[in-house]
């Protein structure tokens, strides 16, 4: 059941105050028309909206659920629901579960958890190489042909290395419009790496991750699309040479795209001289002159999308020792303040160019059709209410995620959630998740987030 709901106030993408109206999941009035109309109705609930940013709903293009088979972790259920805090109402869960979603059957397994929480889309994206050992082809067209209809193709936590095998995957899914998104890390420069290969790595004595091992894979690979004429998506980007590789690229007109994550935006490889492990994490935290280059090639174009890499872990595989420790951070609760506090505070990007990388081009680089929309009338009203002005203190213990290894516990950051709605139904208010779709404890007519 759909509630009709009247946004008063709101700033669409930062920009003037003015009233939507939201009816059968779908925006259908704006401004003065909405006002009127929302009046006329008894059935509407009111979010009073007033300094608040609309954005289109976000999508993520790089979340791992771990369902099935690292259900301890978390679920598709409990990772939808930190979505939705975060103001997600889509996410491509990445393919590197047990079993691995390789196939038809298991990629319409966590299509249908998804659809059943209900908290966001869930879009699987398909294993490149079967049970992500680089070796053979996936069930690539099964997948994209299923319920599911996967369109993003990765072996993400590890490198499809082989070229041959890397070109095939290219070329088999330009049949059906794919995208192969890479893990660009040359397992033969990494072997035993532990972070960032530099002057912080050499003098706490850890074996260092060179940059190389990055940028070498991206060249490689922004040459193979352009041979096959096929699309590429290159993950958490997070070397200076890897973004020029990617401009480069770009500039030829190579079907590349790319995209970093809200860490690399933030930290650097200092972080790590407490040797704890929830800055451990793959790829590593880079230099202040890496995170400059990825800023910079953001705010230009260069990279088309910030991606969590949501990457949930177990207490016991991150409160360890740093060798031993599993690499990967949690972020969908805190994505939109870091891009707020590195890009929008200090203005190297408007509001307008938040939607465009957290919502916009994730859902044409996914080919998810009906996420991403304008901010317009008949537009499903997939849409997040942001409060920019409000402050707050990350506590991983507060979180909806089902486990705690964010490595901004105790940071104060800008902004805050404030509501998000799928296809015009509530999913959190008041900063919180909407447990009843319904929500009783609201009255018709009743305001909230006033």
């Amino acid at each position: 059941m759909t509630t009709t709901w009247w946004l008063r106030g709101v700033r669409p993408l930062g920009g003037d105050a003015t009233d939507v109206l939201v009816v059968d999941g779908v925006v259908a009035a704006l401004g003065a028309e909405a006002a009127a109309q929302a009046a006329a109705r008894d059935d509407v609930r009111v979010l009073e909206g007033a300094g608040h940013v609309l954005l289109p709903g976000l999508v993520d293009l790089h979340t791992h659920l771990r369902e099935p088979g690292r259900e301890d972790t978390e679920t598709v259920a409990s990772g939808t629901r930190a979505a939705a805090v975060g103001g997600f109402t889509a996410v491509h869960a990445m393919a590197n579960t047990t079993p691995t979603q390789d196939t038809a059957g298991v990629v319409e397994q966590v299509w249908r958890l998804g659809r059943a929480a209900g908290w966001c889309d869930v879009h699987p994206v398909g294993a490149v190489t079967v049970g992500l050992e680089g070796e053979r082809l996936a069930e690539l067209g099964a997948m994209a042909d299923s319920a599911a209809r996967v369109r993003v193709f990765s072996d993400d936590g590890r490198c499809v290395h082989d070229p041959v095998v890397m070109r095939r995957a290219l070329e088999y899914v330009k049949a059906f419009d794919g995208v192969v998104a890479q893990h660009a890390q040359e397992p033969r420069l990494t072997e035993g790496a532990q972070m960032h290969e530099g002057v912080v790595s050499a003098e706490l004595g850890l074996a260092g991750w060179p940059a190389v091992a990055e940028e070498a894979v991206v060249a490689r690979d922004v040459l193979l699309a352009e041979h096959v004429g096929s699309r590429l998506h290159v993950c958490h980007v997070s070397t200076a040479g890897s973004v020029e590789i990617v401009r480069w690229a770009k500039s030829r007109g190579i079907d590349v795209t790319a995209e970093v994550t809200p860490h690399h935006l933030l930290l650097t490889d200092e972080s790590a001289r407490g040797y704890d492990p929830h800055f451990k994490v793959n790829p590593p935290l880079r230099t202040q002159a890496d995170v400059d280059a990825v800023r910079a090639g953001l705010a230009d174009g260069t990279i088309d999308v910030v991606a969590t890499d949501h990457a949930p872990h177990a207490r016991e595989d991150k409160d360890c020792e740093w060798a031993a420790a599993a690499m990967g951070m949690t972020g969908l609760e805190t994505v939109l303040s870091v891009v707020q506090q590195t890009m929008v505070d200090t203005g190297r990007m408007t509001w307008a160019d938040v939607a465009r990388v957290l919502s916009e081009a994730p859902a044409r680089i996914g080919r998810v059709e009906d996420q991403g929309r304008p901010l317009a009338v008949g537009e499903p009203a997939n849409l997040v209410v942001v409060d920019p002005a409000a402050r707050r203190v990350v506590v991983p213990e507060e979180q909806a995620t089902a486990s705690r290894n964010s490595p901004l516990r105790g940071r104060e950051l800008p902004g805050r959630v404030v509501a998000t709605f799928l296809r015009g139904r509530a999913t959190v208010l008041d900063g919180r998740p909407v447990d009843d779709p319904d929500r009783p404890g609201v009255a018709a007519g009743a305001a909230v987030g006033a």
